[in-house]
């Protein structure tokens, strides 16, 4: 196993260790099937995707494995970013929560439906990666980077941003609690004030932005926004 592979595979164990520890302990039990199964959907996805990655485009693995508000270079975004690692915490802490107190009563078929969102969002997530290797975790534009317009950039400005946003909206359906949307609600606002800034600074550093954007209305929601 190669480093790149072996960061890789470690890091996404933790995050997995993280989040079901999130879970579990804010839920004070094991017996959380939804967790579970949440768990086993979002692996085997994340899994296959970085399978993927380390065959076809190992750069593109390593641009992923820098993130966060402390590897941002733009001060606006480091403020968005811990915004969002905190709306993220909570979109597990509070199912936890849920399912201890009771507070929503969702049903199995809703839970399903949630699933099957996580599925579609990760597989958004993966064309997008399939795509455009320049995909980078953080506001950054590569010396031989052009625009991408084929694939999901045909439809929206932001695919990426879209797929994980139907993922966080599956992900709280599929945790059984109406009120981690409220998560969702948060992360939604963060990844707008990102993509706007994020907008501005390719527009002025990446040839060709310009013109896409004009010809590419939709940002994140096709013929909404």
């Amino acid at each position: 196993m190669n480093d790149l592979a072996r960061r890789s595979w470690t890091g996404l164990a933790r995050l997995d260790s993280a989040l079901l520890l999130c879970l579990l302990v804010s839920a004070g039990t094991h017996r959380f099937w939804q967790a579970w199964v949440w768990v086993a959907i979002f692996t085997t996805g994340v899994m296959a995707i970085t399978v993927y990655l380390l065959r076809h485009d190992a750069a593109l693995l390593e641009r992923r494995l820098t993130a966060g508000p402390a590897a941002e270079q733009r001060p606006t975004q480091k403020v968005v970013q811990t915004i969002a690692s905190l709306a993220f915490i909570s979109l597990f802490v509070i199912p936890g929560l849920d399912h201890r107190f009771g507070w929503s009563a969702v049903p199995p078929a809703v839970v399903a439906s949630g699933n099957a969102l996580v599925a579609v969002g990760l597989w958004v997530v993966f064309m997008t990666f399939r795509e455009n290797s320049y995909t980078s975790a953080l506001i950054e534009t590569a010396a031989d980077q052009t625009v991408v317009t084929t694939g999901p950039y045909r439809v929206v400005r932001h695919p990426m941003y879209s797929g994980a946003l139907v993922m966080m909206a599956g992900t709280a359906l599929a945790l059984a609690s109406y009120w981690a949307l409220a998560s969702v609600g948060v992360l939604l606002a963060a990844l707008v004030a990102r993509l706007v800034d994020e907008e501005r600074f390719l527009s002025a550093t990446l040839p060709g932005y310009r013109a896409y954007v004009a010809r590419t209305r939709a940002r994140l929601v096709p013929f909404v926004w």
